[in-house]
């Protein structure tokens, strides 16, 4: 603690981002402060703390910070490292999910609506986006009922079904003039703005025509979408008097978990949410870096944005966000009013998804960073394996040998982070094969711009027994890093093989730790084996084309490289086939007279 306490000493009065490090220098967490002295002494002074923040505490060792030219360069650089090292103490968006919005394009002389998971600069009119809640198909089986717009991609030359069963306006063959459907559309976006009655009107008299003339079917068909009108209507019913368009970020949590609720108002209506687990151990500062993620995966379509936690950088993420949306971006916490009542909605859905997921992020825990720390008591290890790698080596008789790197941080699949090697030693011993992979890996530590290889490993596990980790261990002295924990884990008992010890370890056939690395393992395996497959099935296919007179393995590549399966190859133009590189007019023949010559053989 005496490091600690002569840093807090010297920390100056100027903004930046500090690093908590842990006693092996892994990165806890990464936070950011208009005054780095007064922002970092609160976490070892202040008695008040959270159980996450006591949590943290207990683990900083030591600690780093950056100064920076002012408090915006601190909230744009913190977002920058968390994203960098995805600090254990720190909010992160896992959430890959993208919202659907709904696409006009205006500029067609016959527009259709359509689902789009992409907002462009087009200039089409977009709706949205539609979170959880919210169902984009029932607002598309309401416009369907309602307005006779063309459903298909390409017009066809004549009506199709739906004309005949009144879903369409057939522009396709002259039955509707462009007049007629553009008043269409202008209804569509009229409803689709949040003008919902003249639609149910419409509904209800068909239904009530239809039932008159004892159609019963069509009758039913519409009285039920008119009950997904209503739904939608329920849904979406916010008591604004004026159309605004907000987003609203509120966080709710018990001491330990905590959760973000998000969700969207457009033109004064609710087009759902979404609840995000939180696990930052600073609640306005890491609601801002919350926020920031969240508009790095999205689309800015607000004007405002309102928090139910004041936040520290307020003015300087709107300023970032602003920027970034090229017009102003105002964020409030209210304090009455219907924007308080907007903020108090989306803390009562946190507290209820809260309550009703206590037990799955228990299990989470559990499964992932509860494993993982079993593991290390289990087998003594000297650190805890925040970063954990695993290897298999994939062969067939020696052939198209590849060894498989998968990743787990914090007991969590890091697929992002998998990698392949191609072995180049020949034969097929699986030892010298592993030595080889384990070699190269270890010699990109801290030595490689591919942020994978350049990560250094709390722990390697090897599929294999006591050889294959020798040869791990070889590869680990011969690189200078055998401070690297390595095991290796036997398939037919699940004996795990430790550095330094002739017996095995048989881990607790229900434990944690156990199903932890089994399934890493697994994965490993898969990895392999799907890679050589595809090396495989690329190889049979490159020698199916240089069968072919003048075409060598370099033509093949390049040819499967650009129209990638045979077939296409087959069906492909002399003049496509010029187009790839090194294939001369003679190759290009070649290729056609091979492909008419085969297609012809009984």
């Amino acid at each position: 603690m005496s490091v600690i306490s002569d840093k807090l000493a010297t920390l100056p009065e100027k903004s930046g981002v500090y690093i908590m490090l842990d006693e092996y220098e892994n990165i806890l967490y990464v936070g950011k402060a208009k005054i780095l002295k007064n922002r970092v002494r609160q976490y070892f002074h202040n008695n008040l703390k959270s159980e996450k923040t006591m949590a943290l505490v207990e683990k900083i060792a030591d600690f780093r910070y950056i100064i920076t030219p002012n408090e915006y360069e601190a909230l744009i650089l913190e977002n920058n490292l968390i994203k960098q090292h995805n600090p254990p103490y720190n909010i992160l968006l896992k959430d890959d999910k993208t919202y659907p919005y709904i696409r006009i394009n205006v500029k067609d002389k016959f527009p259709r609506v359509e689902v789009s998971y992409r907002l462009r600069s087009d200039g089409a009119k977009y709706f949205g986006p539609y979170m959880l809640g919210i169902s984009v198909y029932d607002i598309l089986e309401v416009i369907r009922t309602v307005f006779p717009l063309r459903h298909c991609k390409n017009m066809p030359k004549k009506e199709c079904l739906d004309y005949h069963i009144g879903l369409c306006s057939a522009p396709c063959s002259g039955k509707v003039t462009s007049e007629e459907y553009a008043s269409y559309v202008s209804d569509v976006i009229k409803f689709l703005d949040g003008d919902y009655k003249f639609v149910e009107d419409i509904l209800r008299k068909k239904m009530l025509l239809f039932a008159e003339k004892e159609e019963f079917e069509l009758a039913k068909h519409y009285r039920d979408v008119l009950g997904i009108l209503e739904k939608l209507v329920r849904k979406q019913t916010i008591p604004f008097k004026q159309d605004l368009n907000i987003d609203v970020f509120t966080m709710v949590g018990n001491g330990l978990y905590s959760v973000v609720n998000c969700f969207s108002v457009r033109g004064g209506k609710f087009l759902g949410g979404n609840n995000y687990p939180y696990y930052d151990v600073d609640n306005a500062n890491g609601l801002a870096s919350f926020i920031m993620q969240y508009y790095g995966k999205n689309h800015i379509l607000c004007n405002e944005i309102i928090t139910g936690t004041e936040l520290e950088f307020k003015e300087e993420l709107a300023d970032y966000l602003g920027q970034k949306a090229g017009r102003k971006i105002v964020i409030n916490t209210p304090s009455g009013g219907i924007r308080k009542q907007l903020v108090e909605m989306g803390e009562s859905n946190g507290t209820e998804y809260l309550s009703a997921q206590m037990e799955k992020f228990n299990r989470y825990q559990e499964l992932t960073v509860g494993a993982v720390e079993q593991l290390k008591k289990l087998l003594s290890l000297p650190v805890l394996p925040r970063r954990t790698e695993c290897y298999d080596i994939s062969h067939i008789s020696g052939t198209n040998k590849v060894a498989s790197m998968v990743v787990f941080t914090d007991g969590e699949k890091d697929s992002r982070h998998y990698r392949h090697f191609k072995i180049r030693l020949p034969g097929n011993n699986d030892f010298a094969s592993m030595h080889e992979a384990l070699t190269r890996r270890l010699e990109k530590i801290g030595n490689c711009d591919d942020l994978s290889f350049s990560a250094k490993p709390d722990l390697i596990i090897i599929d294999g027994g006591k050889g294959q980790l020798s040869s791990a261990l070889k590869a680990a002295e011969e690189t200078g890093h055998s401070d690297v924990c390595f095991i290796s884990l036997a398939k037919r008992e699940e004996e795990v093989f430790l550095p330094g010890k002739s017996e095995s370890v048989i881990l607790p056939r229900n434990s944690l730790a156990l199903k932890f690395i089994v399934r890493i393992r697994d994965e490993a395996h898969r990895f392999a084996i799907t890679h050589h497959r595809n090396l495989r099935k690329k190889q049979m296919t490159e020698s199916e084309l240089t069968k072919i007179p003048g075409i060598g393995r370099k033509k093949a590549a390049a040819l499967l490289s650009a129209f990638h399966k045979i077939p296409a190859i087959k069906e492909a133009g002399e003049e496509e086939l010029l187009a790839v590189e090194g294939i001369n007019r003679k190759d290009a023949e070649n290729i056609k007279k091979y492909f008419e010559e085969t297609e012809n053989e009984v």
